[in-house]
């Protein structure tokens, strides 16, 4: 039998050069297989705990704590054990924390091991990690959300919405969509850059210009759009986070400071309507706050038959706030991060009920990544559809979507045992 050897987690850094971690899982067989674990800048209140060091290092940012709960606890309790039964070792990693939201050991070393005991066990078998987590099923290619201007809390400038997405839809293969994706970010560098804008780029590798509203994004883009000879729309769409929860006051009120602008949870459900109306508009995230569920249901009933509603902060990857959600009939989709839950099965059995329920499920990186291409892989395991997972800039970012790119070649020229059997 297959085994678990040995369990290591060490410190690196992620793309914004603070602390993450590192788990190495060896099994008994020789093979080795790690995973770094992401972290988020805007972050719900009720996503499990990331836990940090507090203390001098890394301006109090280190992971010490977790790398050694990974190395002491973890270690002792799953070595020896099947790297095979994945629900069973994440069962284990949740009765040995003991809380609801890891805050014993970590969100960030649970979710280490529970990538690592995955890919571990996808590499043993000689598959590769969307077939061993997909089996037969695993065949959708997701639609990208590229973000390509970034405002609120992963940029410093003036736009109040967190980002500015392009949503390729109207092409047949992942790879042409990337492409028209690459030369609609090109065209928008060239435009910002003409207009004396500064073409730096936030956390996702989006640009983050000063501009005067929340919509003048969108006019730039669909113009790129237009230059790179692609029809908006029909091929090319628009998809927001907002991130509401980082704009909105104690009284319930949606400061939009960028435009000097106070409204209530109706007066934003109006202020998208008339985006919706002006712009091929697709989805929207965050549109309201988390705790705001009487103005989602608004939201929902006014928009949900003509955008994608998404909840990110309102549902942070949990089956009990999103089986909530779905009674409530509050939005119609849900943002998929592993490290919001804190396991592999907990994010498949949130993603199920879901499908289940005719939500939609989007797999999404975090600002803060890592060279790790694990949820590019976990996109097409659960035919999840769509990937948010930053621009076409920053190798963080293009780890995911080269991936993805080589996945799409697997599936369409079949690799087995090292011969390619070719379709004819």
């Amino acid at each position: 039998m297959i085994y678990i050897d040995e369990v290591n987690a060490q410190e690196v850094l992620d793309s914004r050069g603070n602390p993450t971690v590192k788990t190495t899982i060896l099994l008994s067989d020789g093979t080795a297989a790690s995973a770094i674990v992401p972290s988020g800048a805007s972050t719900g209140k009720r996503e499990a705990l990331e836990l940090r060091d507090k203390d001098e290092r890394f301006l109090g940012k280190g992971v010490l704590k977790a790398c050694e709960n990974v190395n002491t606890t973890l270690c002792d309790s799953i070595t020896g054990l099947s790297p095979f039964d994945q629900s069973a070792i994440d069962n284990l990693l949740i009765e040995l924390d003991g809380t609801e939201n890891f805050s014993n050991l970590g969100a960030n070393a649970t979710l280490g091991v529970s990538m690592a005991v995955a890919r571990a066990a996808a590499k043993s078998l000689n598959l590769p990690l969307y077939r061993y987590l997909g089996g037969a099923n695993a065949l959708t290619l997701p639609v990208p959300m590229l973000n390509i201007i970034n405002g609120g809390s992963h940029a410093d400038n003036t736009v109040d919405f967190q980002e500015y997405m392009i949503m390729p839809v109207g092409f047949e293969c992942f790879s042409d969509a990337l492409r028209a994706s690459a030369e609609i970010y090109q065209h928008l560098k060239k435009l910002l850059k003409d207009s004396k804008h500064i073409t730096s780029i936030g956390d996702e590798g989006g640009f983050a210009p000063n501009l005067k509203t929340n919509e003048e994004p969108i006019q730039i883009i669909l113009e790129a759009v237009k230059k790179a000879g692609y029809k908006e729309g029909e091929q090319i769409a628009i998809a927001l986070d907002v991130a509401s929860s980082e704009f909105v006051n104690d009284e319930g009120i949606y400061c939009l400071k960028g435009e000097g602008k106070n409204l209530s949870n109706e007066e934003m459900i109006e202020y998208y309507e008339k985006l919706i109306a002006k712009y091929p508009i697709v989805s929207i995230e965050d549109g309201l706050s988390e705790d705001d569920w009487e103005g989602w249901s608004k939201l929902t009933q006014k928009l949900g038959d003509k955008v994608q509603l998404v909840g990110d902060d309102l549902f942070v990857t949990n089956a009990k706030i999103l089986e909530e959600g779905i009674v409530k009939n509050i939005a119609n989709a849900v943002l998929i991060k592993p490290n919001q839950i804190g396991t592999i099965s907990q994010t498949m059995q949130t993603i199920r009920l879901a499908q289940r329920n005719h939500y939609r499920c989007i797999m999404s990186h975090r600002s803060g990544e890592s060279e790790d291409s694990f949820i590019a892989d976990f996109a097409v395991a659960l035919n999840t559809g769509e990937i948010k997972t930053g621009s076409t800039a920053r190798s963080e970012r293009m780890a995911k979507y080269n991936r993805l790119l080589a996945i799409e070649n697997e599936l369409t020229f079949p690799v087995y045992l090292g011969k390619k059997l070719f379709n004819k």
